[in-house]
């Protein structure tokens, strides 16, 4: 299976901002609901954001509302992560995943059937 690449990450100062991408296969895009998730060392995956198929429905992790905005551009099969205040606990490895899911296992890391490798992003205080 191709998997989904990210890109985008990198070293922010706190109050900075940061856009992440993540381009997957046609098919994969437009079957799936798409989201991010994000690991901190030793720590399993935590999700973030998640938006649907249609891009209607978005979901957010209570730690980022208001600062992390998800989105997704079907032209180029890509999905969009707009992080702005970034603060230092932020720093982490943000994956994609694509998955069938529904309201409730959108959020839970393990029911993901595809994912992206993964891009470093480190908030400096």
């Amino acid at each position: 299976q191709v998997p989904l690449v990210e890109s985008g990450g990198g070293l922010v100062q706190a109050g900075g901002s940061l856009r992440l991408s993540c381009t997957a296969p046609e098919r994969t895009f437009v079957t799936n609901h798409m989201a991010w998730f994000r690991q901190f060392p030793g720590k399993e995956r935590e999700f973030v954001a998640a938006i649907s198929r249609s891009g209607g429905n978005l979901g957010y992790a209570d730690s980022v509302k208001g600062r992390f905005t998800i989105s997704r551009m079907t032209a180029k099969y890509t999905t969009y992560l707009q992080m702005n205040n970034l603060k230092p606990e932020d720093t982490a490895v943000y994956y994609c995943g694509a998955s069938l899911g529904n309201s409730v296992t959108l959020r839970i890391w393990q029911t993901y059937r595809h994912w992206g490798q993964g891009t470093r992003v480190t908030v400096s205080s």
